[in-house]
């Protein structure tokens, strides 16, 4: 039987709507090379012709004229909606899928796997069966998050959390005071690292490499005081963190850094050291008491240390300064005193904007409930 020869004849209207079409240059490939079949096509061109000129497929061609002529213009360059194939999981099947994904694992296995689901599909009948690649496209496009915990301080809600919370954020919202500064203190340890074999520097297309192996070299404390309204900071590298060193870094602190002051606001939080015990035990009894008169604690609540604005600066120097080997405590003092300058020149700070009443509205659900008396 001869082959069917479907001739494409455009009308003036419909071939302008075409020549339009393809000049928007915002639609798909398939649909605009359907256009030009059909343009070629109304030129009285062969099928293998417009096949070699548009490099496509003579079958290809032979559909976008049959579709036009059985059809209409539109028809002929639409996509026609294909039959796939019938899901493997149905609602429930999702529904379960989904529940499993975030329920805890079988015993003898800290986490669910492709596999793992797929079986206790089959095992709860919710499919006769299914491969686990199926239930990676299924976990893919409901965009299910497997095995994903997030650490988070979980404070404990209560009267005594909103009263160190509002303590803390009412010091903040407190205009610049030379003589009675705020400072944040806070602290952080670092691991010294030596390298056992010399890195391989960086070259074009080739990133610096160092080897697996290292050595420790011991730990070392830094202490960091910022004071955020004046953006100023100072970091004390440490042998240790005892209440000893706790003691020494307050007496610096209104020795050296505000002598002028008359006393100095201390947002700190609930390390065992961090008290006013720690000074009786480092100086005689007259010095300690001399030097707690001029301190003024303030505690960020259990489980809100995220309150005290040093942590955020630590955070900085982290992630500005701390390379992840140092090898000595020269190296490291030597790198946090130039990124210390650095700041203190630009005068960077925190823009601190939540405040107590932010607190009452947003974290509504940490303030106790109050009872009403009979």
């Amino acid at each position: 039987m001869p082959k069917k020869i479907y001739n494409v004849d455009l009308t003036g209207e419909e071939r302008a709507c075409l020549l339009d079409f393809i000049k928007s240059g915002e639609k798909s490939a398939r649909k605009l090379s359907r256009a030009r079949i059909l343009l070629l096509a109304d030129e009285n061109k062969s099928d293998r012709e417009i096949a070699e000129v548009l490099h496509t497929g003579a079958s290809t061609v032979q559909r976008s004229r049959q579709r036009f002529v059985e059809g209409n213009l539109e028809g002929a360059l639409d996509e026609r909606p294909r039959q796939g194939r019938s899901k493997r999981l149905d609602e429930k099947g999702e529904a379960i899928l989904e529940t499993l994904a975030h329920s805890k694992p079988p015993e003898g296995r800290k986490r669910w796997t492709l596999q793992l689901l797929a079986d206790r599909l089959v095992q709860l009948k919710a499919v006769d069966s299914i491969s686990y690649e199926t239930v990676r496209q299924e976990v893919k496009q409901k965009r299910i998050k497997l095995n994903v915990k997030k650490k988070w301080c979980i404070p404990t809600v209560g009267a005594e959390f909103v009263w160190r919370m509002e303590d803390v954020l009412d010091l903040y919202a407190m205009p610049y005071d030379p003589r009675r500064p705020l400072v944040c203190f806070d602290e952080h340890l670092v691991q010294l690292i030596v390298e056992t074999r010399c890195p391989l520097p960086a070259k074009p297309g080739r990133p610096e490499r160092y080897d697996y192996e290292y050595k420790r070299n011991g730990t070392r404390n830094l202490f960091l005081f910022f004071q955020p309204l004046a953006g100023f900071r100072h970091v004390r590298v440490t042998e240790r963190r005892t209440k000893i060193d706790f003691a020494h870094c307050m007496k610096f602190l209104v020795d050296d850094l505000f002598p002028e002051a008359d006393k100095v606001v201390v947002v700190l939080d609930n390390l065992n050291t961090h008290g006013p015990v720690s000074l009786y035990e480092a100086f005689e009894p007259a010095e300690a008491k001399h030097i707690l008169d001029r301190l003024e604690f303030h505690y960020t609540p259990k489980h809100g240390s995220w309150l005290n604005m040093a942590e955020i600066e630590i955070g900085v120097l982290c992630e500005q300064c701390l390379a992840d080997r140092t090898p000595d405590e020269e190296t490291l003092s030597r790198e946090i005193t130039a990124w210390e300058t650095t700041r203190n020149e630009q005068g960077a700070t925190v823009n601190w904007q939540f405040t107590s009443i932010n607190a009452r509205n947003k974290l509504k659900r940490l303030y106790p409930i109050i009872s009403k008396s009979s």
